[in-house]
């Protein structure tokens, strides 16, 4: 009998799902899952095959996933990196590949060759695997050359086994201003939950995509506790204590990621959300 699993964190169907689940969920079939690699900068992933669906989460270039079925032009998956299961176009994918670094800016343009001069054939969100097979050099200004064709600046990259020191706070910084997009997970747009998982993944920690798993991680702490690196829950949303006094969030009232102070983000946010939830220390360093 089919235990009551959560479908994001767990692939089963009446017809098919993860062999890691048998004897938990009924299914016709079990499989293991193939590995696969996400290679469009953005992959957006759905609750259902139907693009007019909305967007559950995101995967990043590089990223790496387990492919479970591919029908109708969708691959039904689940990633490696937070455990999410959904559908994006199959298209998106290919072969996996070793990553040798990551992208440590918010954005980043890849260019035809080491030439800055050039248009850009696309561009890159913080966090994106690259596979990096040479350094050029034009006037001065050092390129990362990419296995698949393609040059980044490479001061826009870091080795995969780095991080970006252990201040988390300060990666999350580095999104302010960026758009609010629900279900968002890159520097092109992101949601309050990526915010935390993308600025906690650069400094080498895991965490949940969404905020409702996230509220588990770290230890609860009071109100008057609260200080840099805290996290503030309410039902359906998060953020981040910059300071004692202020909230970094990603938030539908600015559609964007931004500074508010902490008290006035509680009483502004309080007509919709009530009250917080919980204020929660992370262990980090």
């Amino acid at each position: 009998m089919t235990k009551l699993l959560d479908r994001r964190l767990h692939a089963f169907r009446p017809d098919l799902a993860d062999e890691l689940l048998k004897g938990s969920v009924d299914a016709e079939n079990f499989v293991r899952g193939e590995p696969a690699r996400v290679v469009v900068p953005i992959a957006q992933v759905r609750p259902s095959p139907d693009l007019a669906l909305g967007i559950d989460t995101e995967l990043l270039f590089g990223e790496t996933v387990r492919v479970f079925d591919r029908a109708g032009g969708f691959a039904w998956v689940q990633a490696d990196q937070d455990g999410y299961v959904g559908y994006l176009p199959e298209t998106m994918l290919g072969e996996p590949e070793e990553p040798t670094h990551r992208i440590a800016v918010q954005r980043t343009f890849v260019y035809p060759e080491p030439e800055l001069r050039k248009p850009p054939t696309t561009a890159l969100s913080l966090g994106s695997r690259i596979v990096v097979v040479g350094e050029a050099e034009t006037r001065g200004t050092r390129y990362c050359l990419l296995s698949g064709g393609g040059a980044v600046i490479a001061s826009h990259c870091l080795p995969i086994a780095e991080t970006m020191g252990d201040d988390y706070v300060a990666v999350a910084e580095k999104f302010i201003e960026t758009p609010y997009l629900w279900g968002g997970r890159s520097g092109f747009g992101l949601d309050c939950s990526a915010l935390v998982q993308l600025a906690l993944m650069m400094v080498g920690k895991a965490a949940p995509r969404d905020s409702d798993m996230q509220a588990a991680i770290g230890v609860s702490i009071s109100r008057e506790e609260l200080c840099r690196g805290d996290l503030v829950f309410w039902k359906g949303h998060v953020g981040i204590m910059e300071n004692e006094e202020t909230l970094l969030h990603a938030n539908g009232h600015t559609m964007s990621v931004a500074r508010e102070n902490f008290e006035a983000a509680v009483k502004r946010i309080g007509w919709l959300y009530q009250q917080p939830t919980d204020y929660r220390r992370l262990e980090i360093g």
